[in-house]
């Protein structure tokens, strides 16, 4: 039991009552006479004592405390005991998650028992005073979290510490020397604590592994997963597994199949992708239902690497595909969810080779129209493999399409064969005779213009429908052997982009509709669905209150549609002006994460009805899980558990968002790298973010993003203003707002912190 040295000259009873709170919570199990309570808290006057028995009076009537025997006092423990989820926070304000659910609870340091982020505890109530927040207190830590920290040894003779920039720790871990794992000083390491004994301020931990030296490259990315928790290796035996596989392409699988290998294929992706998931194939067609002689009709395919015919449900790649959840895509490297043997190769889209796939199959004329479609397992081959610069090197040589490929016959599946047609709607025959591919160049440019027509009316249909049009640059680097970036360049979608992405969207959308539409009085069946909420009503306020200072206007009422045709329209008009990258970013925090569930409402940014993702089952376990589930249905299988299928769910949504998280730090390390060459010098820059404690500035040229500090602007003591989004200066009233343009010079690059420290060059 500390002391707690209040005073009592000027003693206010606000003070002393923070005081005995404090005091309470720390010894939440003892009783205290009011003779020992004033000596814990040095209280020596009259008095002192006197507003103590006020303070205690007050907080007797708030059962804050209670009174047992008379004139002693002790922590009204409520008898509730929960479990659940500790997480630990870096401004020492932890939270308890019940894992029944429910609102997250308070839990102060002093009462954490140190706990760990994502350990299973179990906490008891605190007393809940008025005008406080509920708080809890870790009573017993029931199992310990698998996570690891991540950081830069620090070697001694005989221990060591890691040091590390995990902010949810507030000190260094202790690693003795038979936990070191022959790491020496500087190298970057994986650690997991062991022990963290009470009273003792540093946490015992045990390596892991050892990464590499500080600052070279693959040490750097593979710290940046580990801190992520994720993999920056691939499990042998998986590998070993993966390596067993065969195509399988035989005669018999082809028959229960349609063949698709003579109609005009092709892969768009970019330069350097290695995993092909995708394909379109287009060939003119007869329709015997055409009114008019001149009305063309194309079949289109959307052909997806049939991964679920290799990958089965609960194997050993199965297991660590769903582990993994996704694809990593760091600045560098891909890491990826199947092994390299599966997304490079037998998966893989290649050119010339024969593949297994799913397909949707549409039937759709010159103005985009879906007249029929189905979804079918096929069996492809790639005529041939373009990165989105050839593809759109092509759409750029002229305007108009060229004539159609040539018509001819195909071959058929069996009749029989219970994957042909899982669903179609429309008009159209089955039977009709289908062309052949076409051969050479000239045929490829005609399906491209043909294909990229039918996009653009397909987009433009969806934004007329209320889809949001987000359309920002990427920054990429060029990056030399050693990993180190020697350029910065911007990634900006073109039509070749938007073709591929229509056309995932209509495969996608139309995947979702087939298991989702169903007749009144039905239910559907269960399918992980891609959703996407309205946006949050009162950040879309904030929204509008912003753009007024910029002279734009954001109605905020209305309909989804009318509500989404606003902020297109304010998006559009900031195109090309200072302030569009603020307010384009802005509006993307009012909007609310897409995630998977087997709850559908919709998808707001997209504008659609039902939507799910099958178009990428080589990077995205959800869309491995619409495959299968689609054959099972197409098969007359049994429905699948809601609540499980929704587990999965919310476990590939958290692997989404902390793959973002990587990529984005990965990103941030690059930035900062790149600008350490550039130290000293100056650049124009917008100012992209404010907080209480500086200013982020993204440099106009390169988009890279660092700081200034509060305590670096000169000339003024500035304060934050968060509802306008500006530091604001208290004698000359002078704004830093959001937006605003300014000139700064690259003081400091800290790749220890992915940190770029600004200095803001004042005009002369």
């Amino acid at each position: 039991m500390g002391k707690k040295k209040t005073g009592s000259i000027g003693l206010r009873k606000i003070d002393l009552e923070r005081s005995v709170i404090d005091f309470f919570q720390e010894n939440p199990a003892v009783t205290f006479p009011l003779k020992n309570i004033c000596k814990q808290l040095h209280l020596r006057t009259s008095g002192a004592k006197m507003l103590l028995v006020d303070v205690l009076e007050s907080l007797l009537m708030d059962d804050f405390i209670k009174e047992q025997p008379r004139g002693y006092y002790t922590l009204n423990m409520p008898v509730q005991v929960m479990t659940g989820t500790f997480r630990r926070k870096a401004n020492g304000k932890n939270t308890f998650e019940p894992e029944d659910g429910g609102e997250p609870i308070l839990v102060a340091e002093r009462n954490s028992l140190h706990a760990m982020d994502g350990d299973t505890v179990q906490v008891t109530l605190l007393a809940r005073r008025k005008h406080h927040v509920r708080e809890a207190a870790v009573t017993e830590i029931l199992k310990r979290s698998d996570k690891t920290f991540v950081g830069t040894l620090q070697v001694q003779k005989g221990y060591a510490y890691l040091l590390t920039e995990d902010r949810t720790l507030a000190n260094d871990i202790f690693i003795p020397k038979e936990y070191l794992k022959k790491g020496k000083t500087g190298d970057k390491a994986v650690v997991r604590i062991v022990e963290w004994p009470d009273r003792v301020k540093n946490p015992i931990g045990k390596v892991v592994d050892i990464l590499g030296k500080t600052g070279e490259n693959n040490a750097e990315m593979h710290a940046i997963l580990a801190e992520y928790g994720l993999p920056y290796t691939y499990p042998s035996q998986v590998e070993k597994a993966a390596d067993k596989l065969v195509p399988g392409i035989t005669d018999e699988e082809v028959s229960r199949r349609i063949d698709m290998r003579d109609v005009l294929t092709f892969t768009i992706d970019p330069a350097d992708a290695k995993d092909f998931d995708d394909a379109l194939s287009i060939r003119e067609i007869k329709s015997s239902n055409s009114k008019s002689s001149n009305s063309k009709l194309y079949e289109v395919g959307v052909h997806i690497a049939d991964v679920s015919h290799y990958v089965k449900e609960g194997s050993i790649i199965d297991k660590e595909a769903y582990k993994r959840a996704t694809s990593v895509y760091l600045v560098d490297r891909t890491v990826p969810m199947l092994p390299e043997r599966l997304c490079n190769y037998i998966c893989s889209l290649r050119p010339d080779e024969d593949k297994l796939t799913y397909s949707v199959i549409f039937h759709m004329n010159e103005k985009a129209e879906v007249k029929y479609w189905k979804i079918a397992h096929t069996v492809i081959r790639s005529n041939r493999r373009l990165a989105y610069e050839e593809a759109q090197e092509i759409l750029e040589q002229t305007n108009s399409p060229l004539p159609a490929p040539p018509l001819g016959e195909c071959h058929r599946a069996a009749e029989d064969s219970p994957v042909t047609d899982i669903c179609s709607q429309g008009k159209g025959s089955e039977n009709e005779a289908l062309p052949q591919r076409g051969s050479g160049e000239g045929a490829l440019e005609s399906a491209l213009h043909v294909l990229n027509n039918m996009a653009k009316q397909l987009r433009q249909r969806r934004f007329a429908a209320g889809a949001v049009d987000f359309d920002r640059c990427e920054v990429r680097f060029n990056i030399d052997d050693d990993g180190h970036p020697t350029g910065v360049y911007f990634k900006v979608a073109q039509d070749a982009n938007k073709l591929i992405e229509e056309f995932m969207l209509l495969a996608n959308r139309t995947v979702a509709e087939s298991i989702g539409k169903v007749p009144k009085g039905q239910k559907a069946k269960t399918l992980p669905y891609r959703i996407h909420e309205n946006p949050d009503p009162e950040k879309l306020m904030n929204l509008a209150n912003f753009v007024t200072k910029f002279g734009h206007k954001l109605r905020t009422t209305g309909s989804r549609q009318d509500i989404s045709r606003n902020i297109n329209r304010l998006l559009a008009d900031v195109k090309g002006k200072r302030e569009q990258n603020v307010i384009e970013m802005i509006t993307l925090r009012a909007m609310m994460k897409a995630k998977y569930s087997v709850y559908n409402i919709g998808h707001y940014g997209l504008a659609f009805d039902y939507y799910t993702h099958f178009t990428s089952p080589i990077r995205r376990y959800p869309d491995l899980m619409v495959h299968r589930l689609l054959t099972r249905y197409a098969e007359s299988g049994r429905n699948v558990s809601q609540l499980k299928y929704e587990e999965y769910c919310e476990h590939c949504s958290d692997m989404e968002q902390t793959a973002a998280q990587a990529e984005r730090a990965s990103i941030k390390y690059k930035q900062v790298e790149y600008m350490s060459d550039h130290l000293g010098e100056t650049f124009q820059g917008t100012i992209s973010g404010v907080t209480e404690f500086g200013l982020y500035v993204e440099i106009d040229e390169n988009k890279c993003e660092g700081m200034i500090p509060l305590r670096d602007l000169e000339g003024d003591y500035y304060d934050f203003d968060e509802k306008n989004y500006c530091l604001k200066g208290r004698r000359y009233h002078h704004c830093y707002n959001l937006g605003d343009s300014v000139k700064v010079q690259v003081a400091h690059a800290d790749l220890y912190r992915k940190q770029l420290d600004l200095k803001l060059i004042y005009p002369s």
